[in-house]
């Protein structure tokens, strides 16, 4: 339904090394780089960064983007990641209630305050 998110950065330099790692225990690396923005995906691009130096950390940040793990290793790979880099813990990688199933799930915020989720689902 969702073909790609894009977040904004206040320093590109940055959140690119920060999501170079963090996203790739998840098997998304960097596909696209351009002075102002940079596409990360699998076989296109699907999640971008784009520069606003206007940016400001956002103080609770309500909304968040969950990109799907391959298992729990690399939900946990992907938290440790965004802890070494600045990110902030926002949940512990554990399982996690939902309406219709439990999954195995961290969440991070990045330096520029916005909320990522790594998640994996049981297979059906």
């Amino acid at each position: 339904m969702i073909d790609h998110v894009s977040i904004a950065v206040a320093d590109l330099g940055r959140a690119a090394a920060f999501y170079e790692a963090v996203l790739a225990p998840l098997g998304l690396s960097r596909l696209v780089t351009r002075e102002r923005t940079i596409g990360f995906g699998k076989r296109y691009p699907e999640f971008w960064l784009n520069l606003r130096p206007e940016t400001r950390p956002v103080a609770n940040p309500g909304a968040h983007v969950c990109l799907r793990a391959p298992d729990a290793e690399a939900v946990q790979a992907f938290h440790a990641a965004a802890l070494r880099l600045g990110g902030t813990d926002e949940g512990m990688p554990g399982e996690r209630g939902a309406a219709m199933t439990t999954y195995f799930a961290a969440f991070v915020v990045d330096p520029d305050g916005n909320k990522i989720e790594a998640a994996c689902f049981p297979r059906t």
